[in-house]
């Protein structure tokens, strides 16, 4: 974690403008004063004309980032290059002239800067040019970084409307619950208080993190099980095994409802006689999870529910958001049976 922190704090440093175009500009200094010191010179000579070509160098690669670039690459790039031909054309010549009189009583030395100025040319062209390139990459870059928030920001807004689904359809069902057990007037009332007081908490402000430990998970489902086993007849099955380690595991809140709900709503619940069942099975390997629930369907049928549920849209929608290409869902819908397998890799 403390080496993550480090690197995103060098990331943001070196992506700053003015550190990123103060390492290019000591990059080439120290390129042109390596190329043009040999063993007998004075480094402060040499230092002093690579001081003035970077001035030409910078009139030419500020000019190409701030007016070449904006107007004419992406529109015209023929006319781009050509551009750019034409304005080291003009500014080479300059810092010709320049150090010809730098290098005044030193004629071998004004004779040799003569003969280079076809060399110099190219290294004009070849410096604007990769400041496009440099320019281009540090676009590409920023696009993508920008991309990646944008498509974060988008998940998050999705992600928070699909739990605001969950969650008033989870308290329309709790709130039902508590009625059909008052109806009864049960002695475990402490106990069913304690219970919804847990579910609650858990759903009010444990699930508002992006992910909360498995055994918390688990230990919803136990407490909603609770609860349906004192409003179900006697008669009912339900079961909850688990398999493997689960405490040090991490898991998207309420990712199992939908299926925990949708087995009591279609199918226990119209078991008027008993004799139904929900059967739950979470098994934990490593980093792969994998979840079952099973549940009996009454006979005949249910007639169609006209109130609102959760929706597999919204689940698979859910998962794809959380865990894109890290699960498998498996729905099997018989005449008597329906049976969901959710395979995931945890982070």
């Amino acid at each position: 974690m403390k080496a993550q922190r480090i690197l995103e704090r060098l990331y943001a440093w070196l992506t700053y403008r003015p550190v990123y175009h103060g390492l290019f500009w000591l990059a080439l200094l120290a390129l042109l004063f390596w190329t043009d010191y040999a063993p007998g010179l004075d480094w402060r000579f040499v230092l002093g004309n690579v001081f003035i070509s970077l001035i030409f160098f910078a009139v030419l690669v500020y000019f190409n980032l701030l007016y070449l670039i904006p107007r004419y690459l992406a529109r015209h790039a023929l006319l781009y290059l050509l551009l750019v031909l034409a304005a080291c054309a003009i500014v080479t010549p300059i810092r010709v002239f320049v150090l010809y009189l730098k290098f005044s009583g030193q004629p071998e030395w004004q004779q040799a800067l003569v003969d280079a100025q076809l060399n110099l040319y190219a290294g004009s062209v070849l410096v604007t040019l990769t400041s496009t390139v440099l320019r281009v990459i540090t676009d590409w870059w920023r696009y993508q970084q920008e991309k990646q928030i944008l498509q974060t920001q988008t998940i998050q807004s999705e992600l928070r409307f699909l739990k605001s689904q969950i969650n008033p359809h989870f308290l329309f069902n709790t709130l039902n619950n508590l009625y059909a057990l008052t109806l009864k007037k049960s002695d475990k009332a402490p106990e069913i208080v304690l219970k919804l007081s847990e579910i609650m908490r858990y759903m009010l402000y444990d699930c508002n993190e992006r992910q909360v430990p498995l055994e918390r998970e688990v230990q919803y489902i136990h407490n909603y099980l609770d609860l349906e086993r004192l409003r179900q007849p006697k008669g009912a099955d339900i079961q909850f095994v688990t398999e493997g380690f689960i405490s040090d595991q991490m898991i998207a809140p309420l990712i199992f409802v939908p299926f925990l709900e949708n087995s009591f709503k279609h199918g226990l619940n119209h078991h008027t006689r008993g004799g139904g069942y929900v059967r739950l099975r979470l098994k934990v390997e490593g980093k792969q999870l994998e979840f079952s629930i099973e549940n009996s369907k009454p006979d005949p049928p249910p007639p169609p529910s006209t109130s609102g549920g959760i929706g597999l849209a919204n689940v698979r929608q859910r998962l794809d958001l959380l865990y894109p290409g890290k699960y498998a869902l498996d729905i099997q819908d018989e005449p008597h049976r329906y049976a969901v397998t959710l395979h995931m890799t945890l982070e």
